[in-house]
């Protein structure tokens, strides 16, 4: 299925909200996950955007990102955090969550990195 038809019209009006900065960032992120996962199916979790990496994903099978005011939210996989560990050390990272500052550059490669990541180990 193409990117258009696993698109989330909800997920659309959730990024058209925010802030000129924070839409841009967000759809960067939005882009570098259908690079990397082109069969991820849009919806809103938690109330942010979430991107389903098998049919019927569960949270833990979910990527999901988030606009702020200072920067946007990555929320990869605790796993995937810490086989990156050494590359986050520029940003703001916990056990599930990565802030990517506003004022920088989305890592666009490493992003991308981390979502293939997350999909083979769910394909396993």
């Amino acid at each position: 299925m193409s990117e258009s038809g696993r698109r989330s019209t909800e997920v659309d009006a959730y990024i058209a909200s925010q802030p000129p900065e924070t839409r841009r960032a967000l759809e960067e992120l939005r882009s570098c996950i259908w690079e990397a996962a082109p069969e991820a199916a849009e919806l809103m979790n938690y109330n942010i955007p979430a991107f389903a990496l098998v049919d019927g994903g569960k949270r833990d099978q979910q990527i999901m990102i988030a606009g702020y005011a200072q920067h946007v939210g990555l929320y990869p996989n605790p796993d995937v955090i810490d086989a990156f560990r050494d590359r986050l050390e520029d940003y703001k990272f916990a056990k599930g969550s990565i802030q990517f500052p506003l004022s920088k550059p989305i890592p666009k490669a490493l992003v991308v990195e981390m979502v293939k990541l997350r999909l083979s180990q769910l394909k396993k």
